[in-house]
């Protein structure tokens, strides 16, 4: 926000995000640009020098010390600029795991096909590694959720890649499960990844309930539009999980029964309204 309280413009965010001086304004300018997806000229040249400030990971600094960094780095895959690709790979490498969760999120978005390799390096260690809770703080060793959804979302569907992600599928946390659940549904189809979605959607945790409903939604798998209009969740959220079947459904119904597919989404979007 400018310092009346007052919107900032897309000028002001780009300048605020060129002065190094205040962070926080530094930090909103990121976001502002990620969220409005500008196309501006300097966007990615400053998202990147922004992403450059990142610093070696102290854990007496606070999860604060890398902050713009990482929303720099979720700005860059939102404006869908292929230059900064490289410098979101060199990312994935970054001992800040939240570095790592925001590059792999938004190589995904940019169906960066190179990050595939380092994805499933960072991976292969299966749920007992990669997959373990940290010594210092709840989160895992790496960044599993995000990587897991950026190999569905970049869609490489080697054997190699679909060895590398089943096995979370049996993790001991729901949300790896679902992200699991949800790259191999994307990469092959299989109606068995839908249907632990499906059930994740009766999972007692609200938390576990939201993430299936955005999986479910981010693939667009037709079949669940009843289960997701029955969830316990917000139906802001319902909504959001069936805009996505909409836009990226993958009915292979055509004609007549494509439209009436469709008019049954609209319908259960109408009445959530």
């Amino acid at each position: 926000m400018a310092g009346d309280g007052e919107p900032i413009s897309e000028a002001e965010a780009l300048e605020q995000l060129r002065q190094t001086d205040d962070q926080s304004r530094q930090y909103y300018a990121a976001w502002w640009l990620g969220r409005m997806r500008s196309q501006h000229p300097e966007a990615v040249p400053l998202l990147l020098a922004a992403l450059s400030q990142r610093q070696p990971r102290d854990p007496g600094a606070g999860v604060e010390h890398n902050a713009v960094a990482r929303n720099a780095a979720r700005a860059l895959g939102k404006v869908a600029d292929a230059r900064a690709i490289p410098e979101l790979l060199a990312v994935l490498d970054d001992a800040d795991d939240g570095l790592r969760e925001a590059a792999a999120r938004s190589l995904g978005e940019l169906r960066a096909t190179a990050a595939v390799p380092l994805l499933i390096r960072r991976l292969a260690s299966g749920p007992a590694v990669a997959g373990a809770c940290r010594s210092d703080s709840p989160r895992l060793q790496e960044p599993c959720e995000a990587m897991l959804e950026a190999l569905g979302a970049i869609g490489e569907a080697q054997e190699e890649v679909l060895e590398v992600i089943r096995p979370f599928t049996a993790h001991e946390r729901p949300l790896v499960r679902s992200a699991a659940c949800r790259a191999l549904l994307q990469l092959t189809g299989e109606t068995r990844w839908a249907d632990e979605l499906l059930g994740l959607l009766q999972h007692p945790q609200l938390q576990v309930r939201r993430a299936a409903l955005m999986d479910l939604g981010a693939v667009g798998w037709r079949p669940a539009l009843e289960p997701i209009r029955r969830t316990f969740a917000e139906n802001s959220l319902k909504l959001i999980a069936l805009r996505g079947l909409v836009e990226h459904g993958r009915s292979s119904r055509s004609g007549s029964e494509a439209d009436s597919d469709d008019e049954a989404l609209l319908m259960a979007m109408d009445a959530l309204l």
